[in-house]
């Protein structure tokens, strides 16, 4: 995923490095270390920002890359999210959601389509993954594409 976000320096200036920052700690709250309330963004986030006192951007997107305010609706979460972390840029955290939403667990390079449709074969349909991912393919496919278009701008 750090790999696809490096490819958007082009296009993202100075903030390239804050992406690829946060493309490569994004999933740190998966760590058993770290997970205290089981919500991936938001342990991560916390742990970067409370132990590691990493830059508030930084910490932002991870709290909230890829629909994460989606799925911490569907935990009764949303206001420790919203309210410990601010959204970051729109057009950061659309950079950070097309280099998730473009690799693979593998690390393969994909198209947003089928790398949403391999995260709902990963969890049953009543998972709370499958549910906030559903909710949030429209945006996440929006973000994506708006990334795209900026690309192709580029060239």
């Amino acid at each position: 995923m750090a790999e696809q976000a490096q490819t958007l320096a082009g296009v993202l200036g100075d903030d390239a490095d804050l992406v690829t920052a946060s493309a490569w700690l994004h999933d740190i709250g998966y760590s058993p270390a770290l997970a205290h309330t089981g919500f991936h963004p938001l342990d991560g986030a916390r742990y970067l920002y409370g132990v590691e006192n990493a830059d508030e951007q930084l910490c932002s997107l991870v709290a909230h890359h890829s629909g994460a305010l989606v799925e911490a609706e569907e935990r009764g979460m949303r206001g420790d999210l919203a309210g410990e972390f601010d959204l970051p840029r729109a057009e950061l955290l659309e950079a950070l959601t097309y280099s998730d939403m473009t690799t693979g667990p593998d690390g393969t390079h994909l198209p947003v389509e089928q790398r949403l449709s391999e995260i709902l074969v990963r969890y049953e349909p009543g998972d709370i993954v499958h549910r906030s991912i559903t909710r949030s393919s429209p945006d996440l496919i929006k973000a994506v594409r708006s990334i795209e278009d900026r690309l192709t701008d580029a060239r």
